[in-house]
């Protein structure tokens, strides 16, 4: 049968009772882990067979040094009686009110001073400790961060303290604006990290940046700061950390992401290159949050046509030209190129009216958007007919086919084989072709070529593509917005 729940509290205001909570104030007080749990599950004991619920914490406390003093000895029971044990709240004294000491809460804190998460809660949870062995239940702030200051001392020297004060005494959120004012938006970390990404920094170092850049404004007099501030601190950071070179690819990727019209990346190339990840990773790198599939725009399309009308939509690419076929005539195990092709083209041709679709609700929407798929063929969406937009296609290859084999192995087992290998396998001759055919495509439209190497070797291609192709489609007028502001606020 169920026992009925012990809570702890008053009857109108109480909590399930914890155990971890009771071995967690007997450790504190100097108990062995082994010897706290014997307390704990001894106090637990008498409380379900006395059928107190609830009780208050004084009365646990009390029954917790009870039976301590006969398990743990007189030392423990001591410590346990004098200590704020871990079912009962610290309450800080701050401006805007009383709250609850909260580890996380402080831990969270000390990150920004540099630690790890896990150095940062440890430092916290030795705070914790100290304020409950000392007994003590309500603190002020100020006397909170002194304890803080002071264990980050005795832990990791001075620099940290003085790190952790500088923090504290800039608290709140800071604003961001542009050059011409406006209203403020919140600093955040992880964009910064994810443009320095883009920019070719390395994980390690953008995060740094970021954090020094964050620490760094805080302590500013103003809390509202200039876009033109970060990118100056940025900039000179990276100038530091990796050269120059990088620092001035950073401000570049800067005012792409910002383009005067909608951003629309074309990542074609047949099945098995990678496409997929590398749009995501190419989006994430241009802050684009918006990526599509060209099968998926298949899909919404074979639900409103039927086979019998457009045959070639409701097959693969590869296999298209096998809707062609006339009826009663047989089926060959491997096509002509040119019928091959032809069933490709004209599945192209129907897929290409819904991607048209997507690319003009983006220009519409002034949003930036990435599509991938096969069916982004070289010269099918063309640049000139979305003026409201700036369109960048690349094609995705692999040169050699035991490369291109093994991507089809890879993506089998990632995907519990939910896109059969032997399928692909059946029609590698054909998959092959069509890609030369892209790559022909490729050389006539000046479509460039990414060549499938490792994802982020990959990405850093197509992020220069971009970069060099969005200068390149700038008006005069669009070119000098962009950059004579940044020469504006750099009082040039």
């Amino acid at each position: 049968m169920t026992q009925p729940e012990l809570t702890v509290g008053s009857p109108r205001h109480h909590w399930p009772f914890s155990r971890g909570l009771v071995v967690e104030s007997l450790v504190n007080a100097g108990a062995s882990a082994p010897t706290a749990a014997a307390v704990a599950r001894r106090g637990e004991g008498q409380l379900r067979f006395s059928k107190r619920s609830p009780v208050s914490p004084e009365e646990l406390q009390a029954l917790m040094v009870e039976v301590a003093h006969d398990v743990a000895g007189e030392e423990v029971a001591q410590a346990a009686a004098r200590q704020t044990p871990a079912f009962v709240d610290i309450l800080v004294r701050a401006k805007k009110g009383t709250l609850p000491f909260s580890r996380g809460v402080l831990a969270r804190t000390l990150e920004d001073t540099g630690l790890s998460p896990r150095d940062a809660y440890a430092v916290a949870s030795a705070v914790d400790v100290e304020l409950r062995q000392a007994g003590v239940r309500e603190l002020g702030v100020e006397a909170l961060d002194a304890m803080t200051e002071r264990t980050l001392a005795e832990r990791y020297g001075e620099h940290l303290r003085l790190t952790y004060r500088f923090l504290q005494r800039n608290r709140g959120r800071l604003g961001v604006v542009s050059a011409d004012g406006g209203t403020p938006s919140p600093f955040s970390k992880g964009l910064l990290v994810q443009s320095l990404l883009a920019a070719g920094v390395a994980p390690d170092v953008a995060r740094k940046v970021a954090r020094v850049t964050q620490r760094d404004l805080r302590g500013s007099e103003d809390r509202v700061v200039t876009r033109r501030a970060i990118r100056e601190k940025v900039e000179a950071l990276l100038r530091d950390e990796v050269g120059p070179d990088v620092s001035a690819r950073y401000r570049l990727l800067r005012l792409v992401r910002r383009p005067p019209r909608p951003l629309v990346v074309l990542l074609g190339g047949v099945s098995g290159t990678g496409k997929s990840y590398l749009a995501a990773e190419i989006a994430y790198r241009l802050g684009i949050t918006r990526v599509v599939s060209t099968d998926s725009i298949r899909q919404v399309m074979r639900a409103m046509v039927s086979p019998a009308l457009v045959p070639t939509l409701h097959a693969s690419t590869f296999n298209a030209w096998e809707a062609l076929i006339p009826p009663g005539e047989p089926r060959p195990e491997h096509p002509t190129e040119g019928a091959l092709l032809a069933g490709f083209r004209d599945q192209v041709g129907q897929v290409s009216v819904g991607l048209g679709a997507v690319v003009r609700r983006s220009v519409e929407e002034g949003a930036s958007v990435v599509l991938e798929g096969v069916h982004l063929v070289p010269g099918y969406l063309r640049a000139e007919a979305y003026a409201g937009a700036i369109v960048v296609p690349m094609l995705v290859v692999l040169r050699g086919e035991d490369e291109h084999r093994r991507h089809f192995e890879s993506r089998d087992q990632e995907t519990a084989a939910s896109r059969p290998l032997h399928r692909y396998m059946r029609y590698f001759r054909e998959i092959r072709t069509m890609q030369r055919f892209l790559e022909d495509l490729a050389a006539r439209e000046d479509v460039p070529l990414l060549d499938a190497l490792t994802l982020d070797e990959s990405a850093d291609q197509a992020v220069d593509v971009v970069l060099r192709r969005v200068m390149a489609a700038l008006t005069p007028d669009e070119r000098a917005a962009l950059l004579g502001e940044e020469d504006k606020a750099a009082g040039r």
